[in-house]
């Protein structure tokens, strides 16, 4: 009879909780489609088609969108800057993951993304040009958006905190509308963001540190410009991971710097003509205590008849640079700027790139603004993990068992990749170069011997080694470089021949182009003299060529072998210019536009705008022991370049390999052969998995290396527990959370302020948006099937609880069921609301590793961010239990 008793109370409770949640269900949805139909009305969707169901999307039970957009405006004059406020639905906190712009640059100049507590308005849009701005107290910036940029999405475990603990209980959407015109068919506008949020614990918080120039003024018909703006930093370590430029017309190229010991470290360089996306930061740069940041950013004047100065219009100019960061959640800030100009003897230590303008091609600027359709999603993912990968401790090493049976080459002399990733060798068979080669006039000497009989060009599986195809037969006297076009055309150097050769990759042996005359040297524009390498821009089709022994150049052609120009070296020492010493080894990089080149003798490597030729920056090092081969690039971080050096009659150091930071120039690892050392390293490539290979005409072989990653630390997301820990120490009470307001400067700062319609009934909103907005039938059936899903443990627990409670307290448990069950159901009632209205987050554990830290994408598909968000496995070590308050 107790038993039948006691099983009876849950089954009571349930029948109770079943109603309870069923009718509260009804009521929430109840007030969504009053609060729909409010919201559709005040928007008149008949001026504004383009926001149809926008309502909140729920993907899983613990990921939302929110919507954000203008009701209809009609700007009535140029350069108007419109604000709406939007509560955050929800009084607890909540994160944003993606940012997803729904605007078109023939409208919208730019829209800003801002966080605060107490909005100018809460009624209606205003007009925030004015004096009044965007918040009555301090405005963070979350996002910004201009000239068609993509959709941002941040990091796997990142998010932007608001709501309850971050000080941020609106949105303030800004939109400037820079010329009137658009609107003379009176359309009327409803552009704005759609957020993507979550209620998922966040390991990490992002914020905005905006670096932004107050008064510069540019000179008309003056040809150069410079804005530049520094700051000490004395706050905790933050990660850049993205960042963004903005000037008006007149800007050319815009970049940031950190700055450590004196040691300038890029962290980004865009052209503000292209969309003003974020894009991925260099991943190798954290900002500390005691460091400078700095930017600078390069405007003209020419065409100018007056002053320009920086000002809100769209005639105005500004100076932006943005860095997305993120940073430990336990000493987060959400938004710092610097407005500080910078001094003249800081900056004359800048690097030469900052001075370099980006040009910008229409078809440049439309590949840009299509990225996601243009850039492989497999690189994409691999040069991810590189990046990853080069966040760790990062060292090659030789793979011995590579190739598994012997290749039988002679000299090598150069290597390439098809677009297989497969390796491309072209090595010399049975010809030597030697003292008897050729005369003093660098004419071959040993032509009667003919071509090499053997197939010199070889590809290669990079797994195994094997041989796939062999080609090259009769055709070279003393190959040395090589690399393949978008149609895996073969394009090769050779030094007897004099000339560069287009081949075919069929096997047939056919040479499609040639440039220079057989076996005649020379230096004029149709001849060379033993040219050493060649790089093609796959994107325009032109043409590189390093010549050589000879002569000390590089050449640049188009597709079909016309002659466009050519130029020496350049100088990172103004008063003196050393020309090349053999120009040994070429390569494009093709995300910064520039070619670089090994100039062999003088141990150095040199980077060259590919449009103009124009010096960009040079590498050289004591480790290089004064000579350097050949080198390669990877796109990963900012950029690696991948070298080998050789050996020099004035220098005594070790033949090896050398990853070096494109940006800091530092060296990040060096690599050689375990058993057997180099005898002469002369060509290097990369392959998509991050394995390298390097060609060797001393010991006639191939040497692959691949990556071992060493844990020695644990970190958090790429942050060194030990170096917060020594941070917090140094910095302790100095670091103040003076935020550096922006005050009613935001209205320079791209005149901040921020754009939605404020929503009755938010948190039943917001608690409702979690389950499916299907129509009619299905939104009715479905609180009743999650009702029933909880139900089942429910009534589980509670007969277990009881049962065991009734084993110990006999008769006197069932008196205490009624309140132990008001204890269970107000707990689940409380994590149902808890979890719908987005609970507390941003754990620190202590003993958290991330790893696989995603780059930051600004192609991704929507749908990509929501399926990664569906899985719960990856965020179950944090989400499955409230993390602990933080101590400080």
């Amino acid at each position: 009879m107790i038993i039948t008793g006691i099983m009876g109370v849950p089954a009571f409770c349930v029948v109770v909780l079943t109603f309870i949640l069923h009718s509260q269900s009804v009521k929430i949805q109840s007030t969504l489609h009053m609060s729909k139909r409010s919201q559709e009305n005040a928007l008149n969707p008949s001026e504004c088609v383009s926001r149809t169901n926008q309502q909140q999307i729920i993907t899983n039970p613990y990921n939302f969108s929110v919507d954000l957009r203008m009701p209809g405006v009609l700007p009535t004059g140029s350069d108007t800057y419109l604000c709406m406020a939007f509560p955050v639905p929800t009084r607890r906190d909540a994160y944003i993951v993606d940012f997803i712009p729904h605007a078109s640059m023939d409208t919208v100049h730019h829209m800003l993304l801002f966080g605060c507590q107490t909005p100018v308005s809460t009624s209606s849009f205003w007009d925030c040009g004015s004096v009044q701005g965007t918040c009555e107290d301090e405005a963070s910036i979350m996002y910004a958006w201009a000239r068609n940029a993509p959709p941002t999405k941040l990091p796997k475990d990142v998010g932007f905190k608001v709501g309850r603990n971050s000080g941020m209980s609106y949105f303030v959407l800004q939109i400037h509308y820079g010329d009137v015109n658009a609107f003379r068919d009176h359309h009327r506008d409803c552009s704005g963001l759609t957020l993507r949020m979550t209620s998922r614990p966040q390991p990490f918080i992002a914020g905005i540190y905006l670096l932004m120039s107050v008064d510069t003024v540019i000179l008309p018909g003056k040809r150069v410009t410079n804005a530049d703006v520094a700051c000490d930093y004395t706050s905790y370590p933050i990660y850049p991971f993205a960042f963004r430029t903005h000037t008006h017309r007149l800007g050319k190229v815009v970049s940031g710097y950190r700055i450590r010991d004196g040691k300038w470290t890029l962290i980004g360089r865009q052209s503000p003509q292209l969309p003003q996306a974020f894009y991925p930061a260099n991943k190798q740069v954290n900002i500390k205590y005691g460091d400078a940041i700095a930017a600078r950013c390069v405007f003209t004047g020419e065409g100018r008849t007056s002053k320009t100065y920086i000002g809100g219009t769209s005639d105005d100019e500004m100076c932006n640079f943005y860095i997305m960061y993120y940073m430990d959640s336990k000493h987060a800030i959400p938004y710092m700027n610097c407005m500080e100009m910078g001094s003249k003897e800081l900056f004359e230590h800048i690097p030469a790139e900052a001075n370099v303008p980006i040009k910008v091609s229409p078809g440049h600027m439309n590949s840009m603004m299509h990225m996601g359709q243009s850039t492989d999603d497999q690189d994409h993912m691999v040069n991810t993990k590189k990046a990853e990968a080069m966040d760790q401790d990062y060292h090659l090493e030789q793979v011995s068992a590579w190739p598994q049976s012997s290749l039988q080459l002679g000299q090598v002399s150069g290597l390439a990749l098809d677009s297989d990733s497969n390796v491309v060798i072209f090595h010399r068979g049975d010809h030597h170069w030697g003292t008897d080669s050729f005369n003093n006039q660098a004419r071959y000497q040993q032509r009667s011997i003919g071509p090499i009989q053997q197939s010199t060009i070889l590809v290669v599986d990079p797994t195994k080694g094997s041989i796939l195809k062999a080609s090259g037969r009769n055709m070279f006297y003393l190959p040395h470089g090589i690399t393949t076009d978008n149609e895996n055309n073969y394009w090769v150097t050779d030094v007897a021949l004099h000339q560069v050769l287009k081949v075919s990759n069929d096997g047939k042996d056919r040479t499609l182009l040639a440039l220079g005359e057989a076996f005649i040297p020379g230096s004029d524009n149709s001849h060379f003299c033993q040219p050493t390498d060649v790089a093609v821009d796959t994107e325009t089709g032109n043409v590189f060529v390093s010549d050589g022994y000879c002569n000390a150049r590089i050449l640049k052609f188009s597709a079909d072998g016309k002659y466009l120009s050519e130029w020496g070296a350049g100088s990172s020492d103004r008063r003196r210019r050393i020309p090349f010493q053999i120009p040994h080894s070429l390569v494009l990089l093709p995300d910064k536009k520039e070619v670089c080149v090994a100039d062999r003798e003088n141990g150095r490597i040199q980077c060259f705008i590919a449009e103009t030729g124009e010096f960009v920056k040079e590498i050289k090092k004591d480790e290089f022991g004064g000579e350097v081969f050949a080198i390669t690039y990877s796109p990963v971080g900012d950029g690696l370049i991948f070298a080998v050096n050789g050996e020099s009659l004035y220098h005594s150091v070790p033949l090896r390999g050398f990853v070096i930071d494109y940006s800091s120039k530092d060296i990040l690892d060096t690599f050689s052969p375990n058993k057997k050392e180099f005898k002469m390293p002369h060509d290097i490539v990369e392959t998509r998995d991050g394995s390298v290979f390097v060609g060797d005409a001393g010991s006639k072989s191939v040497f692959k290396f691949t990556n071992e990653k060493f844990h020695h630390s644990v970190k958090k997301g790429g942050i060194e527990v030990q170096e917060l820990e020594e941070m917090e120490t140094v910095v302790q009470t100095k670091v103040k959370q003076d935020q550096n307001a922006s005050k009613s400067k935001t209205a320079i700062q791209e005149k901040q302020t921020v754009v939605q319609k404020p929503q009755p009934q938010v948190e039943a909103d917001k608690e409702m948006k979690k389950s499916p907005t299907k129509p009619n039938k299905g939104d009715r059936v479905l609180p009743v099937i999650i009702t029933t899903l909880l139900l089942v443990p429910l009534v589980v627990v509670i007969s277990i609880g009881v049962f065991i409670s009734w084993r110990k307290n006999n008769r006197s448990e069932v008196k205490a069921e009624p309140s132990s069950m008001r204890g269970i159901f107000g707990k689940i009632r409380g994590k149902a609301v808890g979890s719908l209205n987005l609970g507390n987050f941003f754990p620190s554990h202590k003993g958290y590793s991330r790893q696989g830290f995603d780059q930051l994408s600004t192609e991704g598909s929507d749908q990509e961010r929501n399926d990664e968000d569906s899985s719960d496995s990856e965020n179950e070590e944090y989400s499955a239990l409230p993390p602990p308050q933080s101590s400080s």
